[in-house]
């Protein structure tokens, strides 16, 4: 288990190294970015958050123009470009004053995240063989998870200082950590861009229907980020009896199970069968999860935390397979020329998710009560239970296309 956290020598080891720099630089700025902004440049908190949910949009928007340069002029000289760009807006956070240039540098610097994330896993296609592709991204993903948690204990000193210079010198460290994340990708081999046929069109990704739908589906399924981090808090300290605390030992899980069993759970998911199978798995864990977190309602104390930790566990193993099953779609279902794309709509998703899941999910279960779980534990069921669908409609069509 703890060796499949070691990467091996090689690419994948360079692609480590480098995101754990940068997920400790991302996992620190989320930890001070929000109190630097309300209390030290003195924003107010709701147009922090209108900023952010700008920001979060525009991330959207430029994932898949992103992912079709990194097709276009090569995905390792643009991850390269976008992080060095993040790492100095991160770093211009600690002169910010006022709206409009917060939201600025807030909007690049989320545009730029989402941006690098669709050119890196164009660059793990391009250098990594096919057959180890959904456990690269599985190996990367359990070291963004420690990378988080490093960034988040380094945030909590400044916390605890609470004075502007440290804020100021922790975001500009964070910026530091993003550009020298950027440049560690010197060390990789610069793939060449697979040409593109004659016939094809910049834009294919919008027209394969089956991704299409998929990308659908990821959205509903990737909102299970947003239940964890924000409905879930809130149905803990407002609806039932459980100690807010047991919501640090819900986080504790599901970072350290992430980091544990990410890449085991993404066995078998190195094709479109694989991936749809774990999508579909996931679909029902995600459910039952949200369907335990309803019944914490009304009961006592003590027995209110076993079931939310119970709930938690279901949501944590739904993750991992959504997560194995979102990148064996994506990565299979793309033409070799065009993984950017596909990279970048994926990307999209994920941020769309963002977006819709804290509205939706505090609408409707902070809104409604238990009734609210059962709805989303709906939604989560129905999308991963439609992934067969795409599956078949996407074997046709890859079993036609002519090989390039």
């Amino acid at each position: 288990m703890l060796r499949d956290l070691v990467p091996p020598p090689g690419p994948v080891r360079i692609l480590a190294v480098s995101g754990l720099a940068r997920t400790t630089g991302f996992g620190t700025m989320v930890a001070v970015a929000v109190l630097y902004f309300t209390r030290v440049a003195d924003i107010p908190p709701e147009r922090v958050g209108l900023g952010m949910t700008i920001a979060a949009l525009c991330g959207a928007v430029a994932s898949p123009f992103a992912g079709n340069l990194a097709d276009r002029f090569g995905a390792r000289d643009s991850a390269i470009v976008l992080v060095t760009i993040q790492g100095l807006a991160v770093a211009c956070y600690g002169f910010v004053g006022g709206f409009v240039p917060f939201m600025i540098a807030v909007s690049i610097v989320i545009s730029c995240h989402s941006s690098a994330e669709s050119a890196r896993g164009a660059l793990v296609a391009g250098i990594v063989e096919p057959d180890r592709r959904v456990k690269t991204r599985a190996l990367l993903h359990s070291v963004t998870n420690v990378g988080l948690s490093l960034g988040a204990l380094a945030g909590g000193v400044a916390l605890q200082v609470d004075t502007r210079s440290v804020y100021v010198g922790m975001l500009i460290g964070c910026g530091v950590l993003f550009a020298g994340s950027g440049l560690v990708y010197l060390r990789l081999p610069r793939p060449e861009p697979v040409p593109r046929p004659a016939d094809g069109s910049r834009w294919e990704v919008l027209r394969d229907r089956p991704f299409t739908l998929f990308i659908a589906l990821n959205v509903l399924l990737v909102m299970h980020d947003s239940v964890l981090t924000v409905v879930l808090p809130l149905w803990i300290a407002e609806r039932t009896n459980a100690p807010v605390s047991v919501y640090a030992g819900i986080l504790l899980l599901n970072t350290a199970l992430v980091v544990l069993f990410q890449v085991r759970a993404s066995r078998g998911t190195d094709n479109v069968a694989g991936g749809v199978r774990a999508l579909r798995t996931s679909g029902v864990l995600l459910a039952v999860g949200c369907a335990v977190y309803a019944l914490a309602a009304g009961q006592p104390s003590w027995l209110a935390a076993v079931i939310l930790l119970v709930g938690a566990a279901m949501h944590v193993f739904g993750e991992l397979l959504h997560g194995a099953g979102s990148w064996a779609l994506a990565f299979d279902l793309a033409p070799e020329h065009a993984h950017g794309q596909y990279q970048g709509v994926l990307n999209m998703s994920i941020q769309l998710g963002g977006v819709i899941g804290p509205v939706l999910g505090t609408a409707v279960v902070m809104g409604t009560g238990w009734p609210g779980w059962v709805v989303l534990a709906v939604v989560m069921l129905g999308a991963g239970l439609t992934a067969p669908t795409v599956a078949r409609w996407a074997s046709r069509r890859v079993a036609t296309e002519p090989s390039t």
